[in-house]
């Protein structure tokens, strides 16, 4: 069980909006109700465990998610704020392993886990725009 320089247990990072018209399950095809969709709920969840780290990363180095496990608990209406939470729970080589949940106004919506694994972001995208047959 290595650590990364700076990276180590105990982190946490969070993020928050106010539910919109474009984070409904029925704005994305995620269902057909009018109410906090599940893609976005794991999309604020994956941005509080980025928000954890980003400040401990090396320069040039940045996280990509690699795995969500997710219970979506509770419904949330327009118009109600959600904020995210995530703790980082273990670093091995360069994978990142947190905790991750969430609330809204009321109650806790959600909770899980998410991993995501260190990269170096130019060899990253050096690679993407290789797989397009861009160069540069």
């Amino acid at each position: 069980m290595s650590e990364q320089a700076g990276l180590t247990p105990g982190l946490e990072g969070r993020s928050e909006l106010i539910v919109g018209d474009a984070h409904l399950a029925s704005a994305l095809g995620s269902g057909l109700v009018p109410v906090f969709s599940t893609p976005m709920l794991i999309a604020l969840m994956e941005n509080a465990a980025v928000n954890a780290v980003a400040s401990r990363l090396a320069p040039g180095q940045t996280s990509v998610g690699i795995r969500v496990d997710v219970k979506h608990l509770a419904a949330t209406p327009p118009g109600m704020k959600v904020c995210a939470h995530a703790k980082l729970a273990r670093v091995e080589g360069r994978a990142l392993a947190f905790e991750v949940w969430a609330e809204d106004e009321r109650e806790r919506i959600g909770e899980g886990t998410h991993e995501r694994a260190l990269i170096d972001q130019a060899r990253f995208e050096q690679r993407v725009r290789d797989k397009t047959g861009r160069r540069g």
